[in-house]
C-alpha cells in the first residue's frame, strides 16, 4: 500500500498502538506460519503409526517373435495384457522410531508456540518503549517551548528597560544570545520528537498512519509508587515465566527425541505387509478358449499375498554411529544454550532490579532538585527585578530551573519505562497496562 501524501493526524493510545504492532508485524505472521507448518508435522507424525496402501494397474502391448506355449513354437504376434494390484504394508518395529519422531515434534510445537509469545513480549515491549519516548519528546518540548516564550517576554522587557537607560546595552546582547539558544533547543527538540514518532510509526507497519498524536495521562495523573522487591524471587519468577527459557527447554527435549532415533538405527526394522493382485493376457485361453477379461482379472489370475520384511543392520559404513554422534552433540549444544539463557535472564534481572532501585531515588531527588531550583528562580527573577542581580545570574538560574524540570519529567518517565522493563525481563509484560 503506497504511502498517503497527506499526512493523517490520529491519536493513538498506547494500548491501541501495542494492538496495532501486534496485528500487523511480519515476524509474528511468519512465526504462526511456522506454528501452522508444526501442526502438520504433528498430523504427519500421527500418520506414521498408521498403514499405507497403495493401488497400481498397468498395461502393455507387445509386437514380435513370441514363444507360444500351445503351438510349442515362436510366431510374430501382437499380444495384450493388463494387470492391476493392491498392497499394504505397516511398520511393526523400528525402534520405537516412530514414537520418538512423534514426540520430538510435538516437543517442536510447543517451542514454537512459546518463541511466539515471546516474539510478542518483543514487539510489544519494543512498542511501548517508543510510545513512552515519543512522550518524553512532546513533553521535553513542551518546557523548551515555555522556556522560550518566557526568554522572549524577558527580552521585551530588558529592551524597553535598555531604551529608558535603565539596563546595560550588553543585558540586551545577553539576552538575545539566550533567546537564540532557546531557539535550537526547540528545533532540537522537535527533531527529536519527529525521529521518535517515525521510529513508532515504523514497528506499527501501518501505511495508514503519517503522524502521531499520542494520548497518555498526564504526569501528574501518572501512578508514581514504588514497590518494594525481592531480587532473589524475581530471578525464580523469571526463569519460571520467561517463555524464551521454556522454549528452549522443549528444544532439548526435541533434541532428546532426535538422539533416541538416530540409536534406533542399530535396530532392526520389521514391516508386515498384504496383498492382492490380478492380470489379464489375450493370449490365455483353456483347452483352446479364450478366457475372458472378467474371468481372468476377477477369478482365475488373482494372486493374494501376505509377509513380513526383518531389515538388520549390519554395516552401514558408519553412517548411523555419526547420524548417533551428531544428534548427541545437538542435545549437548541445546543443553549448555539453555545455561546460557539462564544467565542471561539473570543478568537482565539483576541489571532491571538496579536500575529500578535507582530510578526510585532518582524521583525523590529529581523532585527536591525542581522545587530548589525553582524557588532559586523565583528569588533571582525578584532580585533582578529590584536590580540587586544581573542578568547573567538570572539566566543561570532559568537555566537550572529548564535543567530540572527536564531531569523531573524525564525521571517520571524513566520509571514508567522501568516498570515496564522490568515485567519484560520477568516474561509478564501486559499490553493492557494502565499508568
Amino acid at each position: 500500500m503506497p504511502f498517503l501524501l497527506k499526512a493523517q493526524q490520529q491519536s493513538i493510545t498506547l494500548e491501541e498502538a501495542v494492538q496495532i504492532a501486534l496485528e500487523n508485524n511480519y515476524q509474528i505472521k511468519q512465526a504462526e506460519n511456522n506454528r501452522s507448518l508444526a501442526d502438520t508435522r504433528i498430523r504427519n507424525a500421527q500418520a506414521d503409526f498408521l498403514p499405507n496402501l497403495n493401488a497400481g494397474f498397468s498395461g502393455n502391448r507387445n509386437v514380435g517373435r513370441q514363444f507360444i506355449q500351445e503351438d510349442l513354437a515362436f510366431e510374430d504376434r501382437t499380444t495384450y495384457n493388463l494387470g492391476g494390484s493392491l498392497n499394504s504394508s505397516v511398520t511393526v518395529f523400528n525402534g520405537f522410531s516412530n514414537i520418538y519422531n512423534l514426540r520430538m515434534v510435538e516437543a517442536d510445537r510447543s517451542s514454537e508456540e512459546l518463541q511466539l509469545v515471546r516474539l510478542r513480549e518483543n514487539i510489544m515491549f519494543n512498542t511501548a518503549s517508543r510510545y513512552l519516548q515519543v512522550v518524553l519528546n512532546e513533553e521535553l518540548l513542551k518546557i523548551s517551548e515555555s522556556t522560550l516564550q518566557a526568554s522572549e517576554s524577558q527580552l521585551e522587557q530588558v529592551r524597553a528597560q535598555v531604551e529608558v537607560g535603565a539596563r546595560p546595552i550588553v543585558d540586551l546582547y545577553n539576552q538575545e544570545s539566550s533567546v537564540a539558544s532557546d531557539e535550537l533547543t526547540v528545533i532540537q527538540r522537535e527533531n527529536a520528537l519527529a525521529v521518535s514518532k517515525a521510529q513508532l510509526i515504523r514497528i506499527m507497519q501501518d501505511d495508514t498512519i503519517t503522524e502521531i498524536q499520542t494520548s497518555m495521562p498526564s504526569i501528574d495523573e501518572l501512578s508514581l509508587i514504588p514497590v518494594e522487591l525481592d531480587l532473589y524471587d524475581l530471578l525464580d519468577a523469571a526463569l519460571t515465566r520467561r517463555s524464551d527459557f521454556r522454549a528452549q527447554e522443549f528444544e532439548i527435549e526435541s533434541n532428546q527425541q532426535n538422539y533416541r532415533i538416530a540409536r534406533a538405527q542399530f535396530l532392526p526394522t520389521i514391516t508386515a505387509s498384504a496383498g492382492i493382485s490380478a492380470r489379464y493376457s489375450d493370449q490365455f485361453s483353456f483347452m483352446g478358449e479364450t478366457v475372458s477379461f472378467s474371468d481372468q482379472f476377477f477369478d482365475q489370475n488373482i494372486t493374494r499375498n501376505i509377509g513380513f520384511n526383518i531389515q538388520i543392520p549390519i554395516f552401514t559404513r558408519w553412517n548411523t554411529r555419526t547420524t548417533v554422534q551428531a544428534a548427541h552433540v545437538q542435545l549437548r549444544n541445546s543443553q549448555l544454550q539453555l545455561d546460557n539463557v539462564r544467565f542471561q535472564i539473570s543478568e537482565e534481572v539483576r541489571q532491571a532490579y538496579s536500575d529500578y532501585q535507582s530510578i526510585v531515588k532518582e524521583l525523590e531527588s529529581t523532585e527536591k532538585a525542581l522545587r530548589a531550583a525553582e524557588r532559586a528562580y523565583e528569588t533571582e527573577q525578584q532580585r533582578y527585578e529590584i536590580g540587586s542581580s544581573t542578568l547573567i545570574e538570572l539566566n543561570l538560574a532559568n537555566a537550572n530551573y529548564v535543567q530540572a524540570q527536564s531531569n523531573r519529567v524525564q525521571a517520571i518517565y524513566n520509571f514508567v519505562f522501568q516498570e515496564q522493563l522490568l515485567d519484560y525481563f520477568l516474561g509478564q509484560l501486559d499490553p493492557f497496562t494502565e499508568f
